[in-house]
């Protein structure tokens, strides 16, 4: 691999991945049969484009490619498409990759450069709706392409079939990140227009998985790539995602041998009795994420436009009890960045527990009476209870809130689309897509993520920050990390100011498979595959 001088900050290390068993049964690795995963909702989208919730990630990681991904359970990059990591100029705003000629579609079809400049620009078009268009900012074109004034981003050559160069109009830490994710699947321009807005219900990639039927509210099934270009993957050979599913009748279908994983994880009021089950020693998977689940305010909406009425939800909800409702498996939270990612502000106190002062900044407000509003939430449990908890908080200072309990297809919709006052983010929260700093801010805080179908939901826009966070971005030398990372802590904080959120918690991922899978633990909580690495577990001989 030719040595480069662009620094990129992947800061923290990998996430640590804990469980109960090791993965020692690697030696007990067979290839072949299918399994089974229970989901309580269907699955939104499989759009790479467009797909963005934690249910369908890791999904839509099995079906299509990416110019790198990441080494197997961890966050360390390696190439995918990509031949080799690629050569990057002294500045780090030129970058070339150089690509497999082995790769085909589904449809059969020989992959080129022109598929990954394709695809690239189609995430970026307005009209594709995507949350993921800011994610390539720093790519020289992006302003026009993102404004709708040009479906080419200039910045993106096209080298040779099996050649691709970005130019960059600064230097950004987060770009080869930013080419492993979702956004940056590649996906045949034939079929993607061939089916137009339908494309996310008739996925075509070249991922180790190839999309073969939907039952919509029903069933949805993958089988192996037999074209894959990675020798040895995947190692199943059918994977059956059931939905319509409740949790806990997931949880028993698994013990009975009729399920193998449950996506939605272990329901929180089995949770205690299940871990104290010594029989469920080496099936009770548990892994450290970089997540923080929130309820967002929207901030163009009465009377959550004033800052005094969104200061006083902050002081008015009991995180710790929240915390109670699951069984103590996440901590509170008082700032979008979780704890382990590097950024985090360990001095910053945010808004106290303090009924008194959240009905004084109410009266402050001219509101001393209260109000009424909506609070949206995914209908699996335990956000339900989460949202009665919250609703019960308050009520004690005069709101009366009105839960929306829905599918979480249906609370996407209405965040993306600025319909919902407020949304607990249970089951939709934020889960760190790469570790930088950077990925906190951009879709879900930045101006970028305003747009319809974006995920900044509380519709907050600060420019200011936002020219922060790109100043941030831009620090690739290694000298200005820790520089880089007081700007970060501010602009995290700065915000916190204006309170767009009430960050929650920060969540454990918890989860659980049969007897007969095997896999590295890491691979069932896999910090980028989220929450699963399906091209790489297998069922045991």
């Amino acid at each position: 691999m030719k040595k480069f001088r662009f620094i990129l900050l992947i800061l923290a290390g990998a996430l640590v991945v804990s469980g109960c068993s090791s993965s020692g049964d690697d030696s007990s690795d067979s290839s072949g049969g299918s399994i089974i995963v229970a989901y309580q909702n269907d699955i939104a989208t499989l759009d790479p484009a467009i797909g963005y919730d934690w249910q369908n990630w890791s999904i839509i990681k099995s079906l299509f490619s990416r110019l790198l991904d990441y080494e197997p359970g961890t966050t360390n990059l390696i190439p995918d498409l990509a031949t080799k990591m690629p050569d990057i100029s002294a500045d780090g705003k030129t970058i070339t990759f150089e690509l497999r000629d082995d790769v085909k579609f589904h449809n059969g079809r020989t992959l080129t450069a022109e598929d990954v400049k394709y695809s690239i620009e189609r995430a970026v078009n307005p009209a594709t709706q995507g949350p993921g268009a800011g994610f390539f900012g720093s790519i020289a074109g992006f302003d026009d392409a993102a404004a709708g004034k040009s479906n080419d981003i200039s910045g993106i050559v096209i080298n040779s079939p099996t050649s691709i160069t970005f130019n960059l109009s600064r230097p950004d830490a987060t770009f080869m990140h930013v080419m492993a994710i979702n956004f940056s699947s590649v996906v045949p321009k034939e079929e993607a227009e061939k089916y137009g807005p339908d494309f996310g219900k008739n996925p075509v990639g070249s991922g180790a998985f190839k999309f073969t039927s939907w039952a919509l509210g029903q069933k949805l099934t993958l089988d192996r790539n037999l074209d894959y270009y990675r020798e040895g993957v995947p190692k199943l050979d059918q994977i059956n995602f059931e939905v319509g599913v409740d949790p806990a009748v997931a949880l028993q279908r698994l013990k009975s041998g009729d399920v193998d994983i449950l996506g939605d994880g272990i329901p929180a009021a089995n949770y205690i009795a299940e871990k104290e089950n010594s029989d469920n020693a080496e099936l009770i998977i548990e892994g450290g994420q970089l997540q923080t689940g929130y309820v967002t305010l929207n901030v163009n909406t009465k009377p959550l436009n004033n800052l005094k009425v969104r200061q006083a939800i902050n002081h008015a909800i009991d995180k710790e009890r929240i915390v109670q409702i699951l069984n103590g498996r996440a901590v509170a939270a008082n700032q979008p960045l979780p704890p382990s990612m590097p950024g985090y502000d360990s001095n910053y106190t945010g808004f106290e527990f303090n009924v008194a002062k959240a009905k004084s900044l109410l009266a402050e407000a001219g509101l001393a009476k209260g109000f009424s509003t909506e609070l949206w939430t995914s209908n699996t449990d335990p956000n339900p209870r989460i949202a009665q908890s919250i609703q019960e908080d308050l009520a004690a200072i005069g709101i009366k809130v009105a839960i929306k309990s829905l599918a979480q297809a249906n609370v996407i919709e209405a965040g993306g689309s600025g319909k919902a006052p407020m949304i607990w983010s249970g089951g939709m929260a934020w889960i760190a897509d790469f570790p930088d700093a950077s990925n906190f801010w951009g879709p879900i805080l930045g101006c970028a993520g305003t747009v319809p179908g974006g995920w900044n939901w509380s519709k907050y826009c600060n420019k200011a920050l936002d020219v922060d966070a790109v100043k941030a971005d831009s620090m690739t030398d290694p000298a200005k990390s820790d520089e880089r990372l007081a700007l970060w802590r501010s602009v995290f904080t700065r915000a916190m100011d204006e309170a767009p959120w009430v960050p929650i918690f920060n969540e454990k991922r918890i989860t659980m498979k049969s007897k007969r899978l095997g896999g590295d633990v890491s691979l069932y909580v896999d910090p980028v595959h989220i929450p699963v690495n399906y091209d790489h577990i297998f069922i045991k001989k």
